[in-house]
Formats: structure tokens, sequence, C-alpha cells
């Protein structure tokens, strides 16, 4: 199957953007965002196509999405208001924290990648290489020099596939008891250097 990657997306593809995301990463996120209504209503609502790469087949089918995070934005961006308004004050005051609780912070000359999310339909394409792929030349397009992304303990396939495609380990979290909140014990953060000729146009 051919494919596209183009920066950004339409106001009526906010919604299948969501329900991509959640269903990626409901297993992470159930207990904060959930249950799946509210969760990719909140999603939805709170999507910056800026810092959205998306994967299209034909007809322009929506088949994955990479999100980033730089000094400018991220994919998904929410304030306690924002969290308040979908899930009320009272979930809001215990949502918030532990959301934050799995926000990464910046450095200087870094593009975080926010998660890849590729179609059920689309897996075993090489679709999920092409994104990580698309995000480092987003990266060094905006004159930075690393990419940066964390995987959870639970995902040693996707660990693999960062290793092969440069990416090195440089340390890592431990979540503690609130692993039972979030699904997984730990996880490791990486980075891949890019460099200006690493800039090329993407798929």
């Amino acid at each position: 199957m051919k494919f596209t990657i183009t920066k950004g997306f339409s106001d009526p593809e906010r919604r299948e953007i969501a329900a991509l995301y959640w269903d990626a990463f409901a297993q992470k996120l159930h207990y904060v965002l959930g249950p799946q209504t509210k969760a990719v209503s909140f999603i939805a609502a709170h999507l910056n196509p800026q810092f959205a790469l998306v994967a299209r087949g034909p007809e322009n089918t929506i088949l994955g999405v990479a999100g980033f995070k730089t000094r400018q934005g991220a994919l998904i961006d929410g304030s306690l208001r924002d969290i308040a308004k979908t899930y009320g004050w009272l979930a809001a005051c215990w949502r918030a924290p532990l959301l934050a609780m799995v926000e990464r912070e910046l450095a200087e000359g870094v593009l975080l990648m926010d998660g890849i999310c590729v179609a059920a339909q689309a897996r075993g394409m090489g679709l999920g290489t092409a994104l990580l792929n698309a995000i480092k030349q987003e990266a060094a397009s905006q004159g930075l020099t690393s990419v940066r992304l964390d995987v959870i303990s639970t995902n040693p396939r996707a660990h693999a596939l960062y290793q092969r495609e440069g990416f090195k380990d440089i340390g890592q979290e431990a979540l503690g008891p609130f692993k039972y909140v979030f699904g997984f014990e730990s996880s490791t953060k990486m980075l891949c250097p890019v460099t200006p000729d690493t800039a090329a146009p993407t798929l």
C-alpha cells in the first residue's frame, strides 16, 4: 500500500486522529483519561495540527500519526480548566497531577516525539519506521540537533525498533506504585542525533 506523510490535518479529521491515538495509548491512559468517549472527545478538542505528521493512504485514508513537542507547543495540550470542562472539577483535581507525571521536559535543541500510532490495517508495512524517519526530518528542518523519546518497559518491540533506527538509551525512570495506574513499571529515555542532511523530503 502506498502512503504519503505530511504535516497537519483538517478539523474534520480531528476525531479520527483522536480515536487512533486513544487506541494506541488507552492501556497507559485509561485510568487517567477514560472512559473512551470522554477521552476521545478531550483529545480531539486539544490536538494541534502543527505538531502532527500524518500518514495517508489511498483516498486520503489516515493510516498513522506521529506527534511531537518543541518549545513552540505539542500535539496535545490542555489546561486544568480544559480537563475540568470534560471531566468536572473534582475529577480534574486528581487527573491533572497524574497526567503531569508522564509529562516530559524539553532540553535545548531537542524535539520530543510524542507517540506514534499506526492503524491496525497498516501494521507490518514499515509505516512506523517511515513516521519515525519523518520525525527526524522534522527536527532537522527546524534546526534542532536530536530527537528524544520515551519507550515503556512493556513495549520491547518498539524499543528494538528505535535502537535499529539509531536511538540510544540515555536513562530510565521508574513509576514506583503508580505502575498500577499506568500499567508499566518504567520507561527508557532514548536519544537520536540529527544533522541538517537528515531534512530530506518525507515519503
